[in-house]
């Protein structure tokens, strides 16, 4: 999947059951209308929506399945169950939550990287990435590449934003990993998503500026109140 979407647009199709386009016809649909847009893949949660998806467009797939664990803050393919789930999706490659926190179960993240290489090695790895040292484990482990996603998700990175500092993380990681970065999280212009390129990453994951049209109004409303 890597060389389809390089120096491209991924864009992330995604809707939780409490949103208003928590549909998987709706997630389809937008992936089709972000391959016409240009997207050159799609990243998107849950195995419904990944089958509905990859039914509507020949894109490349990202794919994850979020779900909460009571022993474990991690839920981003936490465990072996979700990754069993997207092998059946037929999705290109499987983003898990590679942070350096404990896993639900006590399963780790070794484990769940060896478990699809050896069962699946067509499907490609994304360590979603908190921290340098997140991105420096997840290399040493065989991940096939790593994605900014969770910087200013985790209690150590709480409140950052990728783009600080003129994207000051990312560079970071760049200089100190030699798998591809993808950019992701609160990307939000265009004009972002060409710097991060221009900067080096592999190529960007856009979600909420595309996909989550409660959160484009919101901007516009809180604008708007502002004026």
């Amino acid at each position: 999947m890597l060389e389809l979407i390089k120096n491209g647009l991924v864009v992330s199709c995604q809707a939780q059951e409490r949103e208003p386009l928590h549909s998987s016809f709706i997630m389809s649909k937008l992936a089709l209308a972000a391959k016409q847009g240009g997207a050159l893949g799609i990243r998107a949660e849950s195995k419904p929506d990944i089958i509905a998806i990859k039914q509507e467009v020949d894109l490349p797939v990202v794919g994850i399945v979020k779900r909460d664990y009571p022993d474990s803050e991690v839920f981003i393919t936490a465990t072996k169950k979700e990754i069993d789930e997207l092998l059946e999706t037929g999705c290109e490659m499987i983003a898990l939550d590679a942070t350096l926190r404990d896993r639900p179960n006590g399963e780790k993240l070794a484990d769940l990287i060896t478990y699809v290489k050896e069962s699946h090695p067509e499907v490609q790895l994304m360590a979603d990435i908190s921290t340098l040292e997140d991105a420096l484990e997840a290399e040493k482990l065989g991940v096939d590449c790593v994605s900014t996603t969770l910087y200013g998700y985790t209690n150590e990175t709480k409140g950052c934003k990728l783009y600080e500092n003129d994207f000051e993380f990312i560079k970071t990681i760049l200089k100190n990993v030699s798998i591809p970065v993808i950019a992701e999280g609160n990307i939000m212009t265009p004009e972002m998503a060409r710097t991060v390129l221009q900067q080096g990453a592999y190529s960007v994951v856009v979600g909420g500026a595309i996909t989550r049209p409660q959160q484009i109004t919101t901007r516009f409303v809180e604008e708007i109140k502002r004026g």
